[in-house]
């Protein structure tokens, strides 16, 4: 999934504990063979060889998947859609950009996205992209997933506690060795070296989107890599998001919308849906939260 995985599990037995860890690494494995759109044999390369041509039967696991996508695009209006990777590549951020695309390109360019055009049929266990050229990917929710998937496999063996890091998507069950609960650091928006503060999460996961090192700047305004799929050009305003829910999945998938989104109608939609929580920081180093928000301890 292009990301680094670390897996942190709690035994009493050290043997027992690495083995838990193979098997977790296992079933990585198994998402990222389901899910990858760079393997040209998964289930994801088939549906998109054969977008317009003719709907692919694939597991119910990924049209279950799909189904949930589809979900997160339609609360979200479409700022979340797993149908970008269509998007031609007019936005390039490795520095060779001299000239803003034209509208017209833009335009082009996001003629093959649309969430609406990804046609399921559980019944027969189909998927169908309706145009030509469509193409899905789970760049903004696959990590989740595995990192979800990981933790369930772990829980069944009876591992009481754990922690995935899903190259910075992070999932969690049970406490520390210490009992003490994992603890989220908050970077101070001033510094992103010092915390701000410190928030406990039980039983849960976080994800963070956010334009740290990918942007580029025409005339004195920055344009991140994350795209809105519904304009096709870069969202600005936001800093960063930190999605918190029981899920990772749910809070990958979510801290991509709310960072397009933006503050308003972000913070607006998450205080909408039960059991789950946002801060953002501004492109001015503000910080917003959620209702339910709550730091249990300032630090430096």
């Amino acid at each position: 999934m292009g990301s680094r995985f670390e897996i942190t599990v709690v035994s009493t037995n050290e043997e027992l504990g690495y083995i838990n860890i193979e098997e977790a690494i296992a079933e990585i494995t198994r998402i990222e063979n389901l899910i990858s759109a760079w393997n040209p044999d998964s289930e994801t390369s088939l549906i998109n060889k054969n977008a317009g041509i003719k709907p692919v039967k694939v597991s119910s696991e990924l049209i279950n998947l799909i189904e949930r996508a589809k979900q997160v695009s339609n609360i979200t209006d479409g700022a979340f859609d797993i149908s970008y990777s269509s998007l031609d590549k007019v936005w390039k951020f490795d520095g060779s950009m001299e000239d803003l695309p034209t509208p017209e390109e833009i335009k082009k360019s996001i003629s093959k996205i649309g969430y609406e055009k990804i046609i399921l049929d559980k019944d027969a266990k189909t998927v169908f992209l309706e145009q030509k050229g469509m193409k899905i990917s789970f760049g903004a929710m696959g990590k989740g997933y595995a990192a979800d998937k990981a933790k369930s496999l772990l829980m069944s063996k009876q591992v009481i506690a754990g922690l995935i890091n899903a190259g910075g998507d992070l999932t969690t069950w049970g406490t520390k060795a210490s009992g003490e609960k994992w603890l989220i650091g908050i970077a101070n928006p001033l510094n992103k070296d010092r915390i701000f503060s410190w928030l406990p999460i039980v039983e849960s996961s976080v994800a963070t989107s956010g334009n740290y090192e990918k942007y580029v700047t025409f005339n004195g305004k920055r344009y991140s890599h994350i795209i809105d799929p519904r304009t096709g050009y870069p969202s600005s305003g936001i800093n960063s998001v930190s999605i918190f829910a029981k899920d990772a999945e749910l809070c990958d998938a979510l801290a991509t919308a709310v960072y397009i989104m933006g503050v308003d109608t972000g913070l607006s939609l998450i205080n909408q849906l039960a059991e789950t929580e946002v801060i953002i920081v501004d492109d001015k180093n503000k910080m917003f939260k959620s209702d339910g928000v709550m730091f249990e301890s300032t630090g430096n």
